[in-house]
């Protein structure tokens, strides 16, 4: 029988984790986390990783299995993702992956584009002004430059900004051919009417403080200029924890940031023509079509 990997991508707070399990359940196999955040330890609420009963029903990959301050690409997912993708196909004729990060998505399936050499005089250039003038000014400069890869990047995350307009600067990324897999990769995302799924996006952000994100950020103040914690729901409370804005303020601002960032990951996803967009009511459904479909 072929090999296949299902991949379940999308937004933030469209069902991803729960469909995965399910999927991953009806063909008791493992899951590869595709998550750019879930990596690093210590960052278990404000991430949405999977909870410790999820995590007990289907073995997970690449959850916590970095420090924060560690510094983890898309092209080294790609490698240890592929590697631990095989050794679970020799046991298993199927194995699913999840995640929203689409660039690590991207590397999983097709590998990584060359990315030319970091410039050394303009990143000093771009640390200056973001240091003098904020993240502001670098959204600015790269809406200004190329407003497709704007929608694309998470704005809210400096270091991202200056590689994406690094990478504007020294011209066209040298494409490099898709690397063939040697098993079949099928998507699928849950299409959520956007009303709803921001009405979820605020939801989740509402649970996530309830179960405790302001203490869990507070026990990650030493770490707030890692590069991992960059990011939405960490850094708007770190503003709160420095005084700069009110605790109120913080948890509307990591709400549209939240949706800010399911734009974007929709922008990246819609424009991929192999996923199979389904309904939330279809994705109830999907494991067990998969396991029927299978056995034809």
């Amino acid at each position: 029988m072929d090999k296949t990997l299902y991949l379940i991508v999308g937004p933030t707070a469209s069902g991803k984790t729960n469909l995965a399990i399910k999927v991953a359940q009806a063909f008791s196999t493992e899951i590869i986390s595709a998550d750019a955040r879930q990596f690093y330890k210590g960052m278990d609420i404000g991430t949405a990783k999977p909870t410790v009963e999820e995590l007990s029903l289907v073995k997970h990959h690449f959850i916590d299995n970095r420090e924060a301050q560690a510094y983890y690409s898309a092209g080294d997912f790609e490698r240890d993702a592929l590697k631990v993708i095989y050794q679970i196909f020799e046991h298993h004729n199927f194995v699913v992956a999840v995640g929203g990060s689409g660039l690590y998505i991207k590397a999983l399936c097709e590998g990584m584009d060359e990315m030319p050499p970091v410039d050394l005089d303009y990143r000093n250039e771009l640390i200056t002004q973001f240091e003098k003038q904020g993240i502001e000014w670098l959204q600015q400069a790269l809406l200004q430059l190329d407003p497709i890869k704007f929608q694309q990047v998470d704005t809210n995350n400096p270091q991202r900004i200056m590689r994406a307009l690094e990478i504007c600067k020294q011209g066209v990324v040298l494409a490099k051919p898709k690397m063939p897999r040697s098993f079949n990769i099928i998507k699928f995302a849950i299409a959520w009417d956007r009303d709803l799924l921001y009405h979820r996006i605020n939801q989740r952000v509402e649970l996530m403080m309830e179960l405790g994100l302001l203490k869990e950020v507070e026990s990650l103040l030493l770490l707030k200029n890692c590069n991992a914690l960059k990011t939405v729901g960490y850094s708007e409370l770190f503003d709160y924890f420095e005084g700069s804005i009110s605790l109120t303020r913080a948890v509307e601002l990591i709400k549209q940031h939240s949706r800010n960032y399911a734009k974007r990951q929709l922008t990246w996803f819609k424009a991929d023509p192999s996923i199979v967009w389904i309904s939330p009511q279809e994705a109830e459904t999907l494991a067990q079509n998969l396991v029927q479909t299978e056995k034809k």
